[in-house]
């Protein structure tokens, strides 16, 4: 793993106690169905932060400061890394930073919604989860596994009872569709938003101000993100995804968010770049947000 932490090309990293935002790198990749590489993105990510600029989108979020943790240690059972995970987390709220969660397979997601969930949880209050993907995830076990990267959103449904609202799903299994209607889950497949478009106010009026954000890179076009294990075409372009982004931001706080799933290709350095580029702007968002 990189030594320089995230975006250290152009600011130095920030003491622990001092951070706006916490890198945690998480290299977890066990249940991957298709293609492999998931472990080597938290890695890549960082690396191509360094070519970032210090301004996104008119933005600067790293002055807040960033201090990147050691990655996460991805090995023994599922449950233990999702308890290292969920340490992490609740470290960085503690120090009332907002946690960035660099993936690695999506199931990591699960340990960082049970952080977010106790630490409302001990306030009264609530939040709600708003994914990208281009798949649901809602499937209550992948090949005999409920903690599958294919069933994370359904143990945030069933298990936290978490609000979900999703967004550029184009790979969706009869199951998935029953739970969505069951659970009544807002959602703007990648059909919808080419040929309908973003509504106005696309989070439901009694959705929780305070959000989560999780991003599987997959929801991207499989021409800009090739390089995630199961590149799906008829996704969303950065134009889009910044436009979707920002029309959540100016409404909702995001109190943390992801970015998942990205596999490296060797000789390709594009989907790493958009990867960062990505961590980089939903930093400024919820910066701009949490003055």
């Amino acid at each position: 793993m990189s030594e320089t932490g995230f975006l250290a090309s152009e600011y130095p990293p920030a003491a622990p106690d001092k951070a706006g935002f916490y890198v945690i790198p998480c290299p977890l990749e066990r249940s991957v169905s298709y293609g492999g590489g998931t472990k080597f993105g938290p890695e890549e990510i960082i690396k191509a932060s360094q070519e970032l600029e210090k301004q996104e989108n008119g933005l600067t979020p790293g002055e807040k400061g960033i201090y990147t943790m050691p990655p996460i240690n991805c090995d023994g059972p599922a449950e233990t890394v999702l308890t290292r995970i969920e340490a992490a987390v609740e470290k960085a709220l503690a120090h009332n930073a907002i946690p960035v969660l660099l993936g690695g397979e999506h199931t990591a997601t699960l340990g960082a919604l049970r952080a977010l969930r106790y630490y409302f949880d001990k306030k009264g209050e609530k939040f709600g989860v708003v994914q990208f993907d281009a798949h649901a995830d809602l499937r209550d076990q992948y090949k005999g596994d409920p903690l599958s990267h294919a069933s994370v959103m359904a143990r945030a449904v069933h298990d936290l009872e978490l609000p979900l609202v999703q967004f550029a799903v184009r790979e969706i299994s009869p199951e998935e569709i029953e739970v969505r209607e069951i659970e009544n889950i807002t959602h703007y497949d990648a059909y919808f938003l080419a040929r309908v478009g973003l509504p106005e106010k696309p989070l439901p009026e009694d959705f929780p101000r305070d959000i989560y954000i999780t991003f599987d890179l997959d929801a991207l076009d499989s021409g800009l993100m090739p390089a995630t294990g199961t590149p799906s075409p008829g996704g969303l372009n950065w134009r889009e995804t910044h436009f979707i982004l920002e029309t959540i931001a100016r409404t909702h706080k995001i109190r943390g968010f992801d970015v998942m799933e990205l596999a490296p290709l060797p000789g390709l350095i594009h989907p790493n770049f958009a990867a960062a580029k990505l961590v980089h702007l939903l930093m400024g968002l919820a910066a701009e947000k949490n003055e």
